[in-house]
């Protein structure tokens, strides 16, 4: 056994030791990379930046080339183009064992036939660490995920959080500067899952490292990270935190990827702004619902053919029309409910406009009873604010 990897393992004891970026300088800087597969093409120069302690999110339909590009970074998959500089240093060549770098896989990968323990010291022993360091980083392990007691049991004799545990304590082990976590929580249920997300991220603060993870989940995603990248047909569509990717997002497909989301086509209106409200907004004459005032976009629209679109939690419902001086409630449709779905914390409306059209509300229960709920056949006014509506460009 070599000296240096113990002298390794007792610096990196403290969460203190990991290694630090230069001020101003990303750790992990993807360059146009670039992965094929035959003719597909999975990543496509793609270019990212992600900063020392982050906790980000890789978002995106099946097939988009998330999980690709995970491999990438952990070493699994080399890029057919491009860079991947680590702390400044290219490491796009560099072989899996000599990255400091862990991968968390979404099967958890555990070895059936070891313990606990064993599981989670196999990767410091193939480092070479010393017995007694090996030790004392196991049982720190084992506190920090909570499994003491556990570390006799087999992979079989625990539950799937236990085991989930036990891949993540394995992953940590061995202090990466970056974890990757591929769909760490897919296989538990919704309420070991939410518990552990909340465990991820304050797990993640007080040890200081850089995670991404890659998920389908779009709450998951945004729960977890500080900033979410969104990717389609190999390419990132938009990097942003979660508030920006939800309340303002670049284009027709974002906004119908992530979340739920109400769309009317139009086109921009001639406005005479005689009115005080009308003040910084315009019009949009669409085919479905008539016109809508938006609030002025910050950049100037380009194109003539554009989409509004309105969360359904923007979309306020009312029996009557709201005052005609209000100034939020310019926007006011008329229409009938035709579906209610009640979802504990909030219920979801469809409502069928007279013009033909159907928009989406979703309303918080405040109250216990349903006395401010409607029921299908019932006539609303559906109203919401111009700033509660998106412009995008078709």
């Amino acid at each position: 056994m070599t000296e240096e990897p113990a002298k390794t393992a007792r610096e990196a004891d403290s969460p203190r030791s990991i290694p630090q970026v230069a001020s101003g300088m990303p750790l992990l800087r993807i360059d146009a990379v670039v992965k094929t597969f035959g003719q597909y093409r999975a990543v496509d120069a793609l270019s990212l930046d992600i900063q020392a302690g982050e906790f980000f999110a890789l978002l995106g339909p099946s097939g988009c080339g998330k999980t690709t590009l995970l491999r990438m970074l952990a070493g699994f998959e080399t890029p057919d183009s491009g860079r991947i500089l680590l702390d400044g240093k290219d490491i796009a060549q560099v072989p899996p064992h000599q990255r400091p770098i862990n991968m968390m896989f979404q099967n958890y990968a555990l070895f059936p036939h070891l313990n606990v323990r064993d599981n989670i010291a196999f990767g410091l022993k193939r480092a070479e660490m010393s017995k007694s360091d090996i030790k004392a980083r196991v049982s720190e392990m084992v506190a920090l995920v909570k499994l003491d007691g556990l570390e006799k049991r087999k992979p079989d004799q625990l539950s799937g959080g236990q085991r989930q545990r036990v891949a993540l304590a394995r992953s940590l082990a061995r202090r990466p500067q970056l974890l990757l976590l591929d769909e760490p929580l897919a296989a538990l249920d919704k309420k070991l899952r939410e518990s552990t997300q909340l465990e991820l991220m304050e797990l993640q603060r007080r040890l200081g490292l850089t995670f991404i993870i890659v998920t389908h989940d779009q709450q998951e995603a945004m729960t977890m990270a500080g900033r979410i990248g969104v990717m389609d047909a190999g390419r990132l569509e938009q990097v942003a935190t979660p508030r920006e990717l939800y309340e303002g997002p670049r284009s027709r497909w974002i906004a119908e990827f992530v979340g739920d989301i109400n769309l009317l086509e139009g086109q921009i209106e001639t406005s005479d702004g005689a009115y005080p409200m009308m003040a910084r907004r315009i019009a949009i004459a669409t085919g479905e619902a008539g016109t809508i005032y938006v609030a002025e976009p910050r950049e100037p629209l380009i194109k003539s053919n554009l989409c509004v679109a309105i969360r359904p939690e923007k979309v306020k419902l009312s029996r009557r029309a709201p005052a005609s001086d209000d100034a939020r409630a310019i926007n006011r449709l008329e229409g009938v409910v035709t579906d209610v779905s009640y979802l504990g914390g909030m219920t979801s409306y469809k409502v069928k406009l007279d013009s033909g059209a159907v928009l989406r509300s979703s309303m918080a229960n405040t109250a216990r009873l349903d006395l401010d709920a409607y029921s299908p056949s019932q006539r609303v006014v559906a109203w919401f604010s111009p700033e509660d509506c998106v412009v995008l460009e078709q």
